[in-house]
């Protein structure tokens, strides 16, 4: 995947042209509260509103796919906190993925982008990959770079979409621009008041129940660990902001898989290891955020586990045990697994409180948010 990275943005590169320079009094206005800090913008692509729109409008374009019926939001529905509630995600052309789609809540705030790719940090790049990636196909628009660019010229509600945001000329509608427009529009999508939010930084003590405070408090307890992985303002520990010291990265081995004895993940799922080459990598893979997690079942990077229940399970067990076929293993026996996932016990009520908690990190106004929502569908 690196490596077509490479020649994909080597291609968005020819066909760009000069960026206009936004006009400096397009100051983007960030939707959030005091106590969350602002996320950092690359500064070749500062956030304007007129960016915004023109990436909301191409994240729900359906000719932006090789068969005029697939758009970024295929994999990335609203409705779920723009996940797609499938195990594995599923390209333009059928071809079944062997990931899950990851939710796009905060991603302006993820340190590294994807499950598994250490070195995928900016959305302007990333964007090239479910274009015109091969392997697997999800737009599927390899080799028709020209095409897509001369639908956008010739669109005359683009031509005025690309004008304002980036200047006017079919000049500055080019790939590079497309990008950055929908990199801007994704780093958009802060969602930031769920109960909890309100809870915890809004100091409304009734926001969320008594079983959810008590699941906050075991959610952070040693006895669980689970903060060492899910902590902070984003539930992740591979976050970056304004206020950061530092910008942080992390993948884990959580146990999901042992099927040779020695840590062995399946083949195609190998997490950064298929990046890395290094034995001790074998199935790390990175700690999504949990915010609206109520929404995004399935779970794990291959949606193999079907709900919250399911989840607090596995980690319950220290890794999950797989008794028949090909991937059948012990996975709390994993020699590669993360230390932090060493087990516990839990009673019944315990068990509630945790999904009482987890379930008040929803946020229903980002769910329903008609900034976000498909520009062509009218609002009632």
């Amino acid at each position: 995947m690196s490596i077509f990275f490479a020649i994909a943005f080597s291609l968005s590169v020819g066909f760009s042209q000069v960026l206009s320079a936004p006009n400096p009094s397009n100051i983007y206005v960030w939707e959030i509260p005091t106590w969350m800090p602002k996320p950092i913008i690359p500064t070749d692509n500062p956030m304007t509103a007129e960016k915004v729109e023109l990436g909301r409008h191409l994240f729900y374009e359906k000719r932006l796919s090789v068969n005029n019926k697939f758009s970024c939001a295929s994999c990335h529905i609203q409705a779920l906190a723009f996940t797609d509630g499938k195990p594995l995600a599923v390209g333009a052309t059928g071809e079944q993925h062997p990931r899950n789609s990851m939710s796009l809540a905060n991603i302006a705030y993820n340190s590294v982008l994807t499950w598994a790719h250490p070195g995928m940090k900016k959305l302007e790049a990333q964007a090239l990959v479910p274009m015109f990636g091969e392997h697997p196909v999800e737009m599927g628009l390899s080799g028709k770079e020209q095409e897509i660019l001369k639908m956008l010229q010739e669109d005359k509600n683009y031509q005025k979409l690309f004008a304002v945001a980036f200047g006017r000329g079919d000049s500055n509608i080019n790939l590079k621009n497309l990008t950055q427009a929908l990199a801007s529009f994704q780093r958009s999508l802060i969602s930031v008041n769920s109960s909890y939010d309100k809870y915890r930084y809004g100091k409304d003590k009734n926001a969320i129940s008594a079983s959810a405070k008590r699941g906050e408090t075991l959610f952070n307890s040693e006895r669980l660990e689970c903060f060492h992985c899910h902590g902070g303002l984003n539930f992740s520990d591979s976050v970056k902001h304004e206020r950061s010291a530092f910008e942080e990265i992390a993948f884990h081995n959580t146990g999901l898989y042992n099927i040779d004895g020695k840590g062995g993940y399946p083949g195609n799922n190998t997490g950064i290891y298929e990046i890395t080459k290094k034995p001790d990598d074998m199935g790390k893979f990175k700690a999504p955020t949990l915010r609206n997690i109520d929404l995004t079942a399935p779970y794990m990077h291959d949606g193999s586990i079907a709900t919250l229940e399911e989840v607090i399970d596995h980690y319950a067990a220290g890794g999950r045990t797989i008794t028949n076929g090909k991937f059948s293993g012990v996975g709390s026996q994993n020699p590669l697994k993360s230390n932090f996932v060493s087990g516990f016990k839990l009673s019944p009520q315990e068990k509630h409180d945790l999904i009482e908690f987890l379930k008040s990190l929803t946020d229903e106004e980002f769910v329903t948010n008609s900034a976000f929502s498909d520009p062509n569908i009218a609002v009632n």
